[in-house]
């Protein structure tokens, strides 16, 4: 039920600073007593609201008012000025001041701190000086509700008003009405249609240069976000835009190609040629990819030569560890210990851990210091167990410190990273950015080994590092293709490779590890996925409701992510008298839940129990990470979550909205995480997403046992489907044009290696 009320702050029961959350008692006009909650940049007793809102009842606090959105009078009581002044918001003003000022001018107060605050100072004890900080405290605050009350005539919730106001300050106003599509870069939760609603209204004509510019901007900048491509063909571009728009650019060329000259002068895009085609990027994106190619050939040529008797070192590895090494694994361990650069590219059970651990170990006897890092906390994490070395994230490896609202790497090019060889899993994750980060922050002659899956799903994040290093022809690349670990009863790595070559799986329900259940029915497979995660699996594996990971494709449908966490949070963690619980969108979250994060946050603050049982204090959570919620207090609107790395992050009303439910999650958030057993539901959609490689990496996500459920059906659709979305990159083109450069100049990278290794 909607609702809006005019009223007289009467109390302040609770507030956030940090945030605005502010709980507070309002008396209305009419009599009654509302408890209202919400976000408020500055607020104080006293103050005159009309406040519109929902109404709901909540078990513990009863009926209260979500606002969403609010103006403020100034307050014309007696009691509510002298509270008003006396609120804390105005330094060096307390009650007696404030009664005194009352005194004095009355109902007139505030038309005299504002027209002519010296009148002031004939109140006792009030100089000239403090007359000014009145009035100037006074005028802040009264200018900051006008700008967050200008923002919501334009449609704008609350908590995005105070987010806006937040970056903008003072000059909200004045550089939203300067160009409101900046809101689209500088402002999280500010997409086009919000951005290009507040330009409409205020009168930007739906053909100008103005538009097309953004859109042009936005089209390109989400073309990388979420399909990874670093460019897009011309023609591509100016259909998506005249789609956004709702106009059709081709019958406005001129004005077109007027603005993107402007953005190539400015400079903000690129436009370029690729075979024939005319194609544009956004410049950063153009540059990232330019100087990841040059960074990777420089350090492919500038290795360093290692005299060793690398067959005899490897044969002793082999020794130690009662094992030999296929001769793929052997090429792969020696082409990393004579080049720049190396790529090691295999499935599940093809030796990559061991062969990690076999070059670390010659390299490490060589005196030479060693990196591991990976892209996500949990890749890093089972990264170490498997090596028994400490393994980083690349964002902790590089140093990541904010600064202001910017984030930073301790470790650039200007201060490089004092080691000799860094090995990066997951490699298929990394997008440009990291990556670009990384080999900036490598000295000329460090190593680098490279370890990734290249069927795996890319990186979310614009790119295709590792599919566009292997087509280039230009870094050593070792194709792992025999498989070391399997064992007679287990199917999960034979039939993953079974299904990335396009092969139905063995489907052998005896075995240990890998089942398909028939269902044809969705509701049947809903059905049986909560039962298998809250009964049957833990009965047979002996292990907790935690271990066991939901993977879908889908998020919506009976059987999709969304309806799959609302009833495994029904099964598993159920609304209980005492336990504290938040609305969050569509989703309750409550204390108990499984939970992941859902975007990169640098900001967050964390405190981590060390292993010796100390505590350290940091910032950021990243894209993945899954945790539980330990605590929630409504009062603040601030809940707490224990992440798999011991770190206990406090999330705060604004950022609460990036946690999700993750008792299931979709296969692209699984990437680089590995999970005790694994239940994927099989589900019908559409065949650029139900295809073999999404079935491939879900599949690989599973250590113990896999629980396909669903039809036979989609399962030979799934597998038979060789459709992966193509990317539209330059780093492939940019290494062949870099390794040919330098191969004019100084010669092949083969030159001059020890031949002792190969």
């Amino acid at each position: 039920m909607n609702l809006t009320a005019k009223g007289t702050v009467a109390a302040i029961i609770y507030r956030n600073e940090e945030n605005g959350y502010t709980v507070i008692s309002l008396d209305t006009v009419d009599g009654d007593n509302i408890t209202c909650v919400g976000t408020f940049p500055a607020l104080s007793v006293g103050a005159v609201l009309t406040v519109t809102g929902s109404v709901s009842v909540h078990k513990t606090y009863g009926e209260q008012l979500s606002v969403e959105s609010y103006t403020v009078c100034d307050p014309t009581s007696k009691e509510g000025i002298i509270k008003y002044l006396s609120s804390g918001l105005i330094k060096g003003v307390g009650e007696v001041t404030a009664t005194n000022i009352y005194k004095m001018f009355g109902n007139d107060t505030f038309g005299v701190i504002e027209n002519n605050p010296m009148l002031l100072t004939k109140v006792k004890g009030i100089s000239q000086k403090k007359a000014m900080d009145i009035a100037n405290a006074v005028a802040e605050l009264k200018a900051m509700q006008e700008q967050i009350m200008f923002l919501q005539g334009y449609g704008i919730t609350v908590n995005l008003a105070v987010k806006i106001y937040n970056i903008y300050k003072g000059d909200t106003r004045s550089l939203v009405l300067a160009n409101p599509y900046r809101l689209i870069d500088d402002v999280d939760g500010v997409g086009f249609v919000t951005a290009d609603k507040i330009a409409r209204s205020m009168g930007v004509e739906s053909v100008s240069e103005f538009r097309v510019r953004a859109a042009i901007v936005y089209v390109l900048k989400e073309a990388a976000d979420k399909q990874g491509n670093t460019y897009l063909l011309f023609d591509d571009m100016m259909g998506a835009c005249s789609s956004l728009l709702g106009v059709d650019l081709a019958e406005h060329g001129q004005l077109v190609e007027d603005t993107v000259t402007k953005l190539v002068l400015e400079p903000t895009v690129k436009v370029f040629d690729v075979e024939g085609q005319r194609c544009i990027s956004l410049l950063r994106y153009y540059k990232l990819e330019k100087a990841i190619a040059s960074r990777l050939i420089t350090l492919n040529h500038d290795a360093r030569r290692i005299p060793m008797d690398a067959d005899s070192l490897i044969a002793q590895f082999e020794r130690v560890n009662g094992m030999t090494f296929h001769a793929g694994q052997l090429g792969a361990v020696k082409s990393a210990l004579v080049n720049g650069v190396t790529v090691i590219t295999g499935g599940p059970g093809t030796g990559k851990t061991t062969i990690i651990k076999c070059i670390a170990e010659i390299l490490t006897s060589h005196g030479m210091r060693l990196e591991f890092c990976a892209p996500t906390g949990r890749a890093a994490k089972r990264l170490a167990q498997s090596t028994g070395s400490d393994a980083k994230t690349i964002h902790r490896l590089l140093g990541f410190e904010m600064h202001g609202d910017k984030m930073q790497f301790k470790y650039n090019r200007n201060n490089t990273l004092p080691c000799d060889v860094v090995i990066v899993d997951e490699l298929s994750m990394v997008d440009i950015s990291v990556m670009y980060s990384l080999l900036a922050a490598l000295e000329s002659g460090t190593r680098l080994v490279l370890v990734g899956d290249k069927d795996q799903l890319p990186s979310v994040g614009a790119g295709n590092v590792l599919a566009d290093i292997i087509r280039s022809g230009v870094i050593e690349i070792r194709y792992l293709t025999h498989i070391y670990r399997q064992s007679e009863d287990s199917l999960i790595v034979t039939n993953a490779h079974l299904i990335n070559h396009g092969k139905m799986p063995e489907i052998n329900n005896k075995s240990r590890d890998f089942f398909v259940m028939n269902y044809n029915d969705f509701a049947q497979v809903s059905d049986t996925v909560v039962e298998l995660v809250t009964s049957r699996l833990p009965k047979w594996t002996g292990l907790p409701s935690s271990e066991i990971q939901v993977l879908g494709a889908l998020k919506n449908g009976v059987a999709g992510v969304e309806n799959l966490n609302n009833r495994l949070q029904q099964a598993l963690n159920p609304r209980q008298y005492g336990k504290a619980e938040l609305t969050v969108g569509k989703s309750i979250l409550r204390v108990g839940d499984r939970v992941m994060q859902t975007v990169n946050n640098y900001e967050l603050p964390f405190v981590r129990q060390n292993e010796d049982g100390t505590f350290s204090e940091g910032q950021g959570v990243f894209n993945g990470d899954i945790g539980f919620i330990g605590g929630i207090d409504r009062s603040s609107g601030t809940v707490s979550v224990l992440l798999d790395d011991r770190r206990v992050a406090t999330y705060t009303q604004q950022d609460i909205s990036d946690l999700q439910l993750a008792y299931a999650i979709t296969i692209h958030k699984s990437q680089g995480s590995e999970f005790e057993v694994v239940v994927i539901p099989l589900l019908s959609g559409p065949p650029t997403i139900i295809n073999k490689n999404l079935l491939y990496t879900a599949i690989t996500r599973a250590k113990r046992a896999v629980v396909l459920v669903g039809s036979k059906k989609i399962l030979a659709l799934m597998v038979h489907n060789n459709y992966i979305a193509a990317r539209t990159t330059n780093l492939c083109r940019f290494l062949q044009e870099e390794n040919a450069l330098h191969q004019r100049f100084f010669g092949s990278a083969a030159e001059g290696k020890d031949d002792k290794v190969d």
